[in-house]
């Protein structure tokens, strides 16, 4: 597994944002189960909320067509990346210098704008996302990503996330990480700085990489 720089104590995190997303209670690799989204509370709508209505509900996303990937699996396809950048485009441009698609790897990208048609994974994926807020944890996570992942079947596939921040801003560095993997029950496996180093690259790279090969190797062990 990728292992987390982890320097600082985000322990508040997860209290400040304990009801954002749903609870994922099963990722193990074979199963597709999860349990039944968490509502958004009122108090927190006003970060959760979509243009029309100002709420943030769960939704349920059973009988949906799955979307295609921006960037396709070359080769043998052994996994996925789902990840959000904003307008500034700086995790979409760390997504693509980690060439994923030639490492078999699917990706797609959540949806910037409301309009846009909402994405639907149906494959094990490796969650990659900015921390948002400007060092307010209760505003880590934008109402997109929460979106998203209130979608159960989204939320179901799951595996492991990994989180971009900024060091000044303390204690929420990479907050969004935190949260992630305390409400999906998955391990937070990464975290980097702004817009990742060289060396951040090869790391989720090849951690994400070597996370699904290994995922496939235990699984035809209990075949």
């Amino acid at each position: 597994m990728i292992q987390k720089n982890d320097e600082t104590d985000h322990g508040e995190k997860t209290r400040a944002m304990n009801e954002t997303i749903g609870t994922n209670t099963d990722v193990s690799m074979e199963s597709a189960t999860a349990s039944q989204p968490t509502s958004v509370p009122a108090s927190q709508s006003s970060q959760a909320g979509n243009a029309s209505t100002g709420t943030q509900e769960p939704f349920d996303d059973e009988c949906v067509t799955p979307s295609e990937p921006e960037g396709k699996a070359q080769g043998k396809h052994i996994g996925a990346v789902v990840y959000f950048s904003s307008i500034s485009n700086n995790t979409a441009r760390f997504i693509e210098s980690c060439g994923f698609p030639e490492e078999g790897i699917n990706v797609y990208r959540i949806p910037l704008r409301p309009k846009e048609a909402p994405l639907q994974v149906r494959e094990p994926y490796i969650l990659i996302v900015p921390t948002y807020g400007g060092g307010d944890i209760s505003k880590a996570l934008l109402p997109q990503i929460r979106k998203f992942l209130n979608g159960h079947k989204n939320r179901s596939f799951i595996r492991g996330v990994i989180s971009s921040g900024n060091r000044n801003f303390a204690t929420a560095f990479c907050a969004a990480g935190d949260i992630i993997a305390e409400k999906c029950h998955v391990p937070f496996m990464y975290n980097f700085e702004l817009l990742g180093t060289a060396d951040d690259q090869c790391q989720v790279r090849d951690g994400v990489r070597n996370f699904f090969l290994n995922a496939q190797s235990s699984q035809a062990e209990h075949r």
